[in-house]
């Protein structure tokens, strides 16, 4: 692919556990291919630089200590963009001074939409990475429309329904079908907001969203180059917030192949009391053995597992552990588990289905709902749970793990995990994509640079 050294480039990640490992993973592979990788980061949840000593880091200083899921998120987004652009466009000013042949492009996360004005001030091209399906992004782009025609914030009888042009997904799984109307109208705000980037990078995979991709394409008329999933492409080491504890590891060891259902719910959502009693009994009258994370103050208003229902933890000996926090990846590729339990963020979805795991889908917010009527739906590697109740739950968990249907889905499973494999191969539409980027990235420095 030639030599690229004098190519520079400054990744701009978000804040947000689900957008950092994704783009610090992009930042891997772009290093391997002979770039050098500048990550750009705010300080509040700043990755650690000893374990990325392949980058240099710079970090911008937005003024927050901690990410408020329940305060005005549009507000918080204004403000991170607008603390943090003089301080990367000044940065940028002196490295384009003192290092003449640098030939620097800005890779910014899709929020952080402050570093395209910056390149736009600077004359830099810029390329904006997209960490979610692509599959969310049409229904995204709908809901000003929906809204306008008085379907959204939806009815209890329309939950069901289809969405108008929007097939397969259903009212339910829109994206942010269940928040508050004030939080409504700020997502509404930002989907106006949208600008048509110059290209776009995306973590996904041709053959799974290959309508998805074929109908973005033009709608944008851009390049997209769909390089995915990132997880298996970059040899990262760590990227999680929190601790990993890897003692569940010599726990699946003991365990029989197939038989464990592994549960997280992800780095930001939360359950109230009965929630987590309805779980825990679920997982403990399902019989199977499980392993459960329960991240600290993942239930409102407590420490960690003290609300766990009395007489669980004596019940479930043996059968079950519980713990903070997993080193994921490692999990999904362990024989022993059968099936995961997730709330279908992107970067859970493509590792599960990377390593040929069959779901269960209790998605919470945004792109998760839009991904889990897929899982279930459309690609059918995974099971909809309708409701926190313990029979529900139950029943999901031996559909899965003990039923003939499962084995159905398991198979389907495994076959998208081989051709997750074969486009990662030579001449596969990831290895492909990524060489298109390469090349798009080096001549882009050649036309600004005439």
């Amino acid at each position: 692919m030639g030599d690229h050294r004098g190519k520079s480039l400054v990744l701009v990640a978000s804040p947000f556990q689900g957008h950092m490992t994704p783009m610090l993973q992009l930042g891997g592979v772009l290093h391997s291919k002979g770039f050098s990788i500048t990550i750009a980061h705010t300080k509040l949840n700043s990755p650690d630089p000893s374990n990325h000593p392949e980058f240099a880091f710079l970090p911008l200083f937005d003024k927050f200590l901690a990410i408020d899921a329940s305060g005005n998120f549009t507000k918080f987004l204004e403000e991170l963009n607008e603390n943090c652009k003089m301080q990367l466009q000044h940065h940028l000013a002196q490295k384009i001074t003192n290092e003449v042949n640098q030939k620097i492009t800005i890779i910014h996360d899709n929020i952080m939409y402050f570093a395209e004005e910056v390149a736009r001030n600077l004359n830099l091209p810029s390329i904006v990475f997209r960490s979610c399906s692509a599959c969310y992004l049409p229904a995204y782009l709908k809901l000003p429309q929906l809204h306008a025609e008085g379907l959204l914030p939806v009815k209890d009888y329309m939950l069901q329904k289809l969405v108008p042009e929007l097939h397969p997904l259903r009212f339910k799984d829109l994206p942010f079908n269940n928040t508050s109307t004030e939080l409504f109208k700020e997502m509404l705000a930002l989907a106006e907001r949208i600008r048509t980037p110059s290209a776009i990078i995306w973590n996904t995979i041709d053959f799974l969203e290959h309508s998805v991709l074929t109908q973005l394409r033009k709608h944008y008329k851009i390049p997209i180059f769909d390089i995915g999933p990132l997880n298996e492409m970059a040899r990262c080491s760590s990227t999680s917030f929190l601790e990993e504890d890897t003692n569940c590891i010599s726990w699946l060891d003991k365990q029989a192949p197939r038989s464990v259902i592994y549960v997280s719910l992800g780095s930001l959502a939360t359950m109230d009391e009965t929630e987590l009693a309805e779980t825990a009994w679920g997982l403990a009258d399902s019989k199977q053995p499980f392993l459960w994370v329960v991240r600290p103050g993942s239930v409102n208003g407590s420490e960690w597992i003290e609300f766990l229902p009395d007489g669980f933890m004596e019940e479930i000996k043996g059968r079950g552990l519980v713990l903070k926090w997993v080193p994921q990846k490692q999990v999904l590729a362990h024989a022993a588990v059968g099936g995961f339990w997730s709330h279908c963020g992107w970067n859970s979805t493509l590792e599960s289905i990377s390593k040929g795991v069959p779901m269960i889908c209790r998605p919470v917010m945004g792109d998760q709902c839009v991904n889990a009527r897929y899982l279930s739906f459309i690609w059918r590697v995974g099971l909809e749970l309708e409701y926190l109740e313990r029979k529900v739950i139950v029943n999901a968990i031996r559909r899965l793990l003990v039923d003939d249907e499962g084995k159905e889905i398991r198979k389907r499973a495994i076959t998208m995990k081989e051709k997750v494999k074969y486009s990662l191969c030579k001449g596969g539409s990831s290895f492909n994509s990524l060489n298109d980027l390469v090349e798009y990235i080096v001549q882009d420095h050649t036309i600004v640079g005439n």
